[in-house]
């Protein structure tokens, strides 16, 4: 772990018998440990230990409580947790430093509530070659299996950048020479919009749309072009059709290429 740098920011923590398993199971993942309560018994708890003996995973036993105050989730841990690599995980200031002069694109998810449309628009974002997805650590549901789940297991390899709240995100690539335009109705069209080549999208909560204080930092709005009567898409369309024409734009010239 790079020095000064958050656990949250480095590892993805999986909690629950049959997602702990899961990872284990998978050899192209680095868990680093597995946490389990003190009192597991059975024959689940017995394959995890295989698991994690095969692994060569270090075991560590903690109270009940601990268990549940470390996976965040009282209701689902079932005693176990797991924290998993994530190698493309990393704070929005860290990101910033390592791009150099490079061109870059992102989506910035702004208070999304639902954990499903995280996932599938994480999902969306690695398979159009993005070079970041910025989830703040407040207003955002915490990565989970069942964002894991919707992810389809891309969530532990997406270029998930971290930052406090979306204004610190927000104003973080600003100031690294980001224009930033809001995914919005009313705005000019995004497949007809001459892109820079340091751009980031901002996507709005599935309700209210973008929260109103971040429109300020904002530099424009674009929409989704809508026919056949539909007035608008679900986010996590809404955030595949953005990855993708983000990814084309880039992909126009050699000039706006670089290594997703």
């Amino acid at each position: 772990m790079a020095e000064g740098r958050s656990p949250k920011d480095t590892f993805i923590t999986v909690y629950g018998r049959k997602p702990v398993l899961e990872a284990l199971a998978d050899d192209g993942l680095h868990v680093d440990k597995v946490i389990l309560a003190d009192g597991q018994r059975g024959e689940p708890v017995r394959a995890i230990l295989d698991a994690a003996r095969r692994r060569h995973v270090e075991v560590q036993w903690a109270t009940p409580h601990r268990v549940k105050v470390l996976a965040g989730n009282g209701r689902h841990d079932q005693g176990v947790l797991a924290d998993v690599v994530a190698p493309r995980m990393a704070p929005i200031a860290e990101f910033l430093d390592g791009l150099g002069d490079s061109p870059a694109s992102v989506l910035v998810l702004d208070r999304l509530t639902n954990p499903s449309n995280v996932g599938m628009i994480l999902r969306s974002a690695t398979a159009a070659g993005l070079d970041g997805v910025l989830l703040p650590r407040r207003g955002l549901p915490a990565i989970d299996p069942l964002m894991i789940k919707a992810s389809a297991g891309v969530a532990f390899r997406a270029p998930v950048l971290r930052s406090a709240t979306v204004e610190d995100g927000c104003v973080a690539l600003k100031e690294a020479g980001f224009t930033l335009f809001g995914l919005d109705a009313g705005g000019d069209s995004l497949l007809d919009a001459e892109l820079p080549d340091r751009v980031a999208l901002v996507l709005g909560n599935e309700t209210d749309g973008l929260t109103a204080s971040l429109r300020p930092t904002l530099d424009g709005i674009l929409a989704i072009p809508m026919y056949g009567g539909v007035e608008s898409l679900g986010v996590a369309s809404a955030g595949a059709v953005a990855a993708f024409e983000l990814a084309r734009w880039r992909h126009q010239t050699p000039s706006r290429t670089s290594s997703p």
